[in-house]
């Protein structure tokens, strides 16, 4: 993973049963032992090589540094790969409380149109006291016209570069470097992981660092992922709360999937979502963290001991004493081992420093119990190695003179063939079992790019233990020779030609951030079980017919994403919806279109066949269907506007949503409208005049605090109010003898606007319109006010639009008239109601 910030500017068949692996186990209620087949290599095409991209490496010394006054800054043009680029800096912060800094296209505003370019780089402030404390940050980037700039917004604090005895900034100067490595764009996008090597990545999630490398080699570990498969889960388990679940899930999308998969599910099963967690821990931790709860779930099932027998493995602590006879040993389990690296050439001189024996003697004697102090040796010897051997490179370490933690780049090698019986087993316990053969073959190198601050992770991984490597770095999956997977990760120091403009060009060496931090080795004697086969018949039939529904519809996401440039979506909105919605759901306006029947309809379909689909879906044969357009008022209220003539429905459905709404792939939203009889079935639908106004009716009951929808009506702008009260008090149940009023709904942002309305004047002189809404009730009495909470349709939608929702213990609607002396009174109420 590359922790990178946006850019400065543009921000930018038989169920074989599953069991652990050792020939001493026994299994619970009879279950069988499976044979384990030996994997073939993964099919692939014909590795091709690949050259080494054009790299440079570009130094930029910075005087009066804190005397800058400009936002930013920029380093002189450099070429590279035939380019230009340059440094940008912002000395105080890109707004924030860090240097930021980016690698910048020096030339982007005079490129043609559609320029890009691809390139991985590392930014560097040197530390010109101790140039192992220089911070150096690595990541790659696609530049174009919209994003000519990438790099780091946080990349040191602006504290550690102005303090002057941090070694960042001397006599007011500061060293920055960059190395660029550019490379053929169509080489990377373009490229197709699992075509190429037939294995997938895993997305970047953003805050997960070296998870990806771990969650890659694991997989890779075919007995490993076989065992994970047969842990027990149900389909009713949810990934983000099961481990096991969350890790089936994973493991198989990556053996099944033809893209990169997410990791979401994982981390939030074990409760590492955040960021910091991630900065908490090291690989070491998050190992043991899945080991240990992935050993708690196994129990009680056929996969009991797996992890046990895969990577445990024993090492006896003694101390003996040398001029009496007494000796005291310890035996201790290991499921990786932590080896040194500052101060050892290679894996085998860590071992030989791990084995290495130390002298008690002088003021360190041992006291030896009844023998008092003694003259002792006190060291470690392992009883015995496990098949899968993982070993932990210390390449951080913290510095207590400078009280930080900094990063160990020393060459440290380590071979493709690790022998531990090497010099008559020196390494091995008198109680151990030479007639186990302890020689390694690496198959997983874990690397770390970068320094103390941050960096990038990826792996490079042998599945087969064939010839063939592959580089795991994120979504990105490539075959690699040997050379870069071990050579390349040693550390140490290289040279490069400087390159710097009016400078010679002699060589110097520089540090090399890229460096192996943990191995993963596989015994030669149980690689044939370790490398088995894993198909379909190790995974839980839930599990299969969950995970498949899954990616079904991600492939049909996927797909309709890719056609939607040939579709248009309709929604549909019917008095069904409106009466569902409002006062429920909603209470000002009529629908949530989010909610209501949705089309997904090819833009060259006629209307008239759209009308058909319609009439399949809802019943409604095309004569009796009439649709309106809705429209956003000035108010801001969303209301029907006015009936589809027949000139737009002689449209396609792409020209109609074009002349309604231009934007790119906006919605078509309609109303239908539809004319019912008493036996529910469809009449056909009156004619409209420009006489005719279209009104939408909400029903306002006090008593019970309640708006509703109860339907629509067509008036006459000549008529008035008053000629409609007896359809309205029949819409309502109402008897005819009821009083009742009637309010316009005019808006609700930023406040509510709803007027009363005088039924004797004319419609046209209430200057109502097509869509609008009117809310009506029982007239207001005159103790209206002391026996409701809100005795009129004002009041409660001003209420409804004010309230708060938050929970406290007492959940209680509250008005803003009301006294606090109230509150007890309505407490206890509350209190005997529940």
């Amino acid at each position: 993973m590359t922790t990178s910030p946006p850019p400065a500017e543009q921000q930018h068949e038989e169920e074989e049963v599953l069991v652990p692996y050792g020939p001493h186990l026994e299994l619970p209620n009879g279950a069988q032992p499976m044979e384990v087949v030996p994997a073939e290599p993964a099919a692939t095409v014909e590795n091709q090589q690949i050259e080494d991209p054009p790299i440079s490496r570009f130094t930029w010394t910075i005087e009066n540094l804190s005397r800058v006054s400009t936002k930013k800054l920029y380093s002189e043009i450099f070429v590279v790969g035939g380019y230009k680029w340059r440094i940008l800096i912002f000395p105080r912060g890109n707004n924030v409380e860090f240097l930021s800094m980016y690698l910048d296209v020096a030339d982007s505003g005079v490129l043609p149109y559609g320029w890009t370019r691809y390139a991985q780089f590392s930014l560097s402030v040197v530390n010109q006291i101790h140039n192992k404390f220089t911070i150096r940050k690595e990541t790659q980037h696609q530049f174009s016209a919209r994003e000519s700039d990438w790099g780091f917004t946080s990349f040191m604090p602006l504290g550690e570069l102005y303090n002057h005895s941090r070694g960042y900034l001397v006599n007011d100067t500061c060293i920055v470097e960059a190395e660029v490595a550019v490379c053929k764009v169509v080489d990377y996008w373009s490229y197709d992981s699992k075509k190429e090597t037939g294995y997938v990545g895993l997305k970047n999630q953003g805050a997960t660092c070296y998870m990806n490398s771990l969650l890659q080699t694991l997989y890779h570990i075919p007995y490993f992922r076989k065992a994970v498969y047969h842990m027990p889960t149900t389909e009713n388990d949810m990934p983000s709360g099961s481990i096991p679940l969350a890790l089936q899930s994973l493991f198989y999308k990556l053996q099944y999937n033809d893209s990169s998969v997410s990791t979401k599910e994982l981390t939030k099963s074990f409760g590492w979502d955040m960021h910091d967690s991630f900065m908490q821990h090291d690989v070491q931790e998050l190992n043991r963290v899945l080991s240990e709860k992935l050993e708690d779930k196994m129990k009680g099932t056929v996969v009991e001991g797996t992890i046990q027998q895969l990577f445990e493995g024993h090492h006896m602590n003694y101390i003996e004493c040398i001029n009496v006879d007494f000796k005291s040993t310890r035996k201790e389990s290991f499921y990786d081992l932590q080896l040194d690296v500052k101060g050892c050439q290679d894996v085998y001189a860590s071992f030989d420093k791990y084995v290495e024996v130390e002298q008690l003697e002088g003021d360190n004697k041992y006291h030896a119990d009844k023998h008092g102090l003694q003259d002792a040796k006190k060291g470690v010897l392992f009883i015995d190695f496990p098949p899968v051997l993982q070993l932990q490179l210390k390449r951080f370490e913290y510095d207590f003179m400078r009280d930080t933690m900094v990063k160990i780049n020393d060459r440290y090698e380590f071979p493709l063939q690790l022998d531990l019986d090497r010099d008559d087993g020196k390494y091995l316990s008198p109680d151990a079992d030479r007639n186990v053969r302890n020689l390694y073959t690496l198959h997983s190198v874990l690397v770390h790019s970068g320094g103390v601050h941050g960096g990038h992770y990826y792996a490079f991984i042998r599945p087969t233990l064939s010839d063939q490597w592959f580089k795991f770095d994120d979504e990105r999956v490539t075959k690699e020779d040997a050379k870069r997977a071990l050579e390349e990760q040693y550390g140490g120091e290289e040279e490069l030609p400087q390159t710097n403009p009016g400078l010679n060009n002699t060589p110097f060496k520089f540090t090399k951030y890229s460096n192996a931090y943990m191995l993963v080795y596989i015994r030669e004697s149980d690689k044939d079980k370790i490398i088995c086969n894993v198909d379909e018949k190790d995974i839980a039939e839930h599990l299969r017919i969950r995970l498949e529904k899954d990616r079904e519809e991600k492939e049909r996401r996927k797909k309709e994403k890719a056609e939607a440039h040939l579709y248009t979506i309709i929604k549909v909105a019917r008095d069904d919806d409106l009466k569902t919605q409002i006062g429920k759901d909603i209470y000002f306006d009529l629908v949530d279109h989010d909610k209501v029947p949705s089309f997904r309809i090819q833009k060259q379909m006629a209307f008239a066949q759209f009308k058909e689909e319609v009439a399949k879906e809802f019943g409604i044969p095309t004569q009796f269907q009439r649709f309106w357009l809705w429209a956003k008022r000035q108010n801001h209220t969303y209301r029907p506007n006015r009936p589809l003539c027949p000139q737009d429905e002689a449209h396609t459905v792409g020209q109609l949503k074009e002349l309604v709404n231009k934007a790119h792939n906006a919605e078509l939203k309609l109303f239908l409208e539809v004319e019912l009889g008493l036996d529910l079935k469809p009449l056909p639908l009156p004619d409209k005049t420009r006489e005719d106004i279209f009104l939408l009716f909400k029903l306002y009951e006090p008593e019970k605090e309640q708006l509703r929808y109860v339907g629509r009506l067509f008036v006459k702008a000549s008529g008035r109010p008053q000629d409609i009260l007896p359809k309205l008090k029949m819409l309502a149940g109402f008897s005819q003898d009821d009083d009742i009023e009637l309010y316009e709904e005019i808006k609700f942002e930023p406040n509510v606007m709803c007027e009363y309305i005088d039924n004797r004047l004319l419609f046209r002189s209430c200057q109502l319109e097509d869509g609008d809404i009117i809310c009506f009730q029982k007239s207001s009495k005159a103790d209206s006010a002391d026996r409701y909470r809100f005795p009129d349709v004002p009041s409660f939608l001003t209420y409804i639009r004010n309230r708060q929702k938050k929970w406290t213990g007492l959940d209680l609607g509250m008005a803003s008239k009301w006294r606090y002396l109230e509150m007890p009174e309505l407490s206890s109420t509350w209190q005997q109601s529940s």
